[in-house]
């Protein structure tokens, strides 16, 4: 990492498994992802710039940054000195347990601001990260759901469940639904824009406009996710990277970095 960086990526056992990170960066741009867990995160210091697929936003210091499962965004310093923060990947699982206790209505659990000036939430964000990194798991446990029903109440709100595709957006679906049953190997764009029964152009922006990116870069992001997996069951980086359709350590590296914030290696021995 550059001068200054690091990033500190584990898994926390309680609560059925909930991963967290700590970092600080300066050159890091992490490249268009989205995540499968929420993440929660509190600013400790420094500024960053997190680009969504609808405008730009910008986190400080005791701002907490609320981002949903699938929300495709990226993240870059706003300054030259970077940022630091602490991150929690809840499951959707995870967050509708705390919402159905809370009694929030609807469907599935939504935030309804994804950067808030909040001192008191990241200073609780903060609080049960530390929980969870000392290894006291009923303290952890107790701190790690408090500040879920926290940020749920202050900001969360429940958006309903999607209503049927058109044809158009079915099609695409099974362009993703093939994607996923063949990941490591995945057909061209012409064979998918085929799957779809339109152009691979047509294609290009179909699936951008129903996934936040192009059919390539969702593929990388499940390579990664698999990966991530493959790691945390302890295969090695240069095995898994094959495993997953990655032509070697290497590529893996690059993807995984920019997509998680730390190499594989690191990863592999943050979550065993």
């Amino acid at each position: 990492m550059g001068s200054g960086e690091f990033a500190t990526y584990w898994r926390y056992r309680g609560l059925g498994g909930l991963d967290l990170m700590r970092a600080r960066f300066v050159r890091r741009r992490f490249a268009r992802h989205s995540h499968e867990t929420y993440a929660i995160g509190a600013l400790e210091a420094g500024l960053e710039e997190i680009r969504f697929a609808d405008g730009v936003e910008h986190a400080g210091a005791d701002d907490v940054v609320l981002i949903e499962p699938g929300v495709v965004h990226t993240g870059e310093p706003r300054t030259a000195d970077g940022w630091a923060y602490r991150v929690l990947y809840p499951s959707v699982e995870q967050v509708r347990e705390v919402a159905d206790e809370l009694g929030v209505p609807g469907g599935v659990p939504s935030f309804e601001r994804r950067v808030a000036p909040d001192a008191r939430v990241a200073r609780r964000v903060t609080a049960a990260h530390h929980a969870a990194e000392s290894g006291a798991s009923l303290a952890a446990d107790s701190q790690l759901r408090a500040v879920l029903a926290l940020v749920l109440g202050a900001y969360g709100t429940r958006r309903p469940g999607r209503p049927a595709r058109s044809a158009g957006r079915r099609s695409v679906a099974r362009v993703r639904d093939l994607l996923h049953a063949t990941m490591p190997d995945p057909p061209g764009l012409t064979e998918l824009a085929a799957t779809a029964g339109v152009t691979p152009f047509a294609l290009l922006r179909s699936f951008r406009r129903a996934y936040g990116m192009p059919p390539h870069a969702y593929v990388t992001q499940l390579r990664v996710v698999k990966a991530r997996e493959l790691l945390r069951q302890g295969m090695p980086p240069a095995q898994a990277a094959l495993a997953v359709g990655f032509c070697d350590q290497s590529h893996l590296s690059r993807h995984f970095r920019s997509l998680v914030g730390v190499p594989p290696r690191a990863y592999q021995r943050a979550v065993q």
